[in-house]
């Protein structure tokens, strides 16, 4: 393994509050004193920014059950580009990651053929059903760092209960999908103006409104952390904040595509808008971003969800819900919250940082002498077009193709390996 000095660059670590120009030094696979290096590779970062490796919280890796929409080599594959170095994999695949064995295959399988760190996420029950709580504890034992039934959300709120319970018990925080499946009951998109010009059924945000309220009532009782994934309303943001400023144990996450879009973009009936929670009004987006801005909202996360051309190529009705994010992650945030002056340069790498690292429990994550290398390169000046076709990721479901964005990596490390490098 080759040592490595990058030289001049902006270095932004927000755990250590650092902000200025530096240098850092590489060597076995950590971060070291530069001044202690001999025969390294020197690179120069003179205009370039480089922080710790990006973390996404959220990402369907599909397989085993959906290897044509993406693969772990692939998924993997697809998070050097924009930055990412960990990727936690959500468990709703088929069979569901419901069992330790589930776990393993997971963890061997991104061992053997990932790009990047992969951590697992274990199903909240079994079968992903949402009727029986899974083996909290073999999980555990399998190596999980969270658990979720991402895509559904458990209605039975003593089940739910329970759940928190045992998590708290294990040290795994929830990770929520917020929905009450009777108000979303045959919903296509947003419950809104939009819906009713396009004949289209709705999904009300009340649906999730009423289970951000009821986790943090959980999270309050049972005194445990419970995350709720790609938040998407007003009122939900709003919750967050009253609950945070009390002390309760609740955190949030964005996704750049409810940060950027609205319900209007359907109007196109480009299934490519479709996804769950759905695109919400201009009124629910800056309500977003306002909770982006004073600190609500931790961390920004993609719900990258794969799915093949073939799959997607039908009635927006018929449709399945979500789009591709891993690619497009960095330059529409840094698009929309940075280059408009909402929130600086080192806020918005907190958020894919040392935000998301909080949530997991992942204490230290940071440049600091002794920590895994796990670094990313960027160029927050220059400017390209989105490509879906240069793309890594096994599919090509996003509307953000031919976008004028700024802000490119241009190179990322794992542990002291470069990854991808243009």
């Amino acid at each position: 393994m080759k040592n490595y000095i990058f030289r001049n660059a902006r270095v932004i670590d927000p755990v250590r509050n650092i902000d200025a120009s530096g240098d850092i030094g590489v060597a076995d696979g950590r971060f070291v004193e530069p001044a202690s290096l001999r025969n390294a590779e020197q690179i120069d970062l003179a205009g370039k920014v480089l922080a710790p490796g990006f973390i996404d919280l959220h990402v369907h890796l599909r397989q085993p059950g959906n290897n044509m929409a993406e693969t772990i080599p692939t998924g993997t594959a697809a998070a050097p580009p924009p930055g990412f170095t960990t990727l936690v994999a959500m468990p709703n695949t088929n069979p569901p990651a419901d069992t330790a064995g589930a776990i393993e295959y997971l963890r061997q399988t991104a061992a053997q053929k990932g790009v990047v760190r992969v951590l697992p996420c274990g199903c909240m029950t079994k079968n992903y059903a949402g009727e029986e709580m899974a083996g909290i504890g073999s999980l555990k034992a399998a190596g999980v760092v969270a658990l979720s039934d991402d895509g559904r959300c458990i209605q039975n709120h003593a089940l739910m209960r329970h759940v928190v319970e045992y998590a708290k018990s294990f040290n795994l925080p929830i990770l929520d999908h917020c929905e009450d499946k009777c108000l979303a009951a045959g919903g296509v998109m947003h419950e809104g103006k939009w819906s009713v010009l396009l004949g289209m059924m709705g999904i009300s945000g009340a649906a999730e409104e009423l289970m951000v309220a009821r986790n943090i009532i959980l999270a309050r009782n049972v005194g445990w952390k419970i995350h709720m994934q790609h938040v998407s309303v007003k009122e939900s943001v709003e919750l967050l904040r009253n609950a945070r400023a009390k002390g309760i144990p609740v955190t949030g996450e964005a996704t750049p595509h409810h940060l950027t879009l609205t319900d209007e973009c359907i109007k196109k009936y480009d299934t490519n808008y479709k996804m769950n929670p759905p695109l919400r009004s201009e009124e629910d987006r800056l309500a977003l971003i306002e909770g982006v801005a004073d600190g609500t909202i931790t961390a920004i996360a993609t719900d990258h969800a794969p799915h093949t051309m073939t799959a997607k190529m039908v009635e927006f009705d018929e449709a399945p819900f979500g789009i591709i994010g891993l690619e497009t992650a960095l330059p529409l945030t840094y698009g929309e919250l940075v280059a408009k002056g909402v929130i600086s340069l080192p806020e918005l790498v907190k958020k894919f940082t040392a935000g998301p690292a909080e949530i997991l429990g992942m204490e230290n994550y940071s440049l600091a002498e002794g920590n895994p290398a796990d670094l990313v390169v960027f160029d927050p000046e220059e400017h390209y077009t989105i490509d879906k076709e240069k793309f890594k990721s096994n599919s090509r479901n996003t509307p953000f193709d031919g976008w004028e964005v700024q802000c490119r990596v241009k190179l990322t490390m794992v542990g002291g390996k470069i990854v991808y490098h243009e």
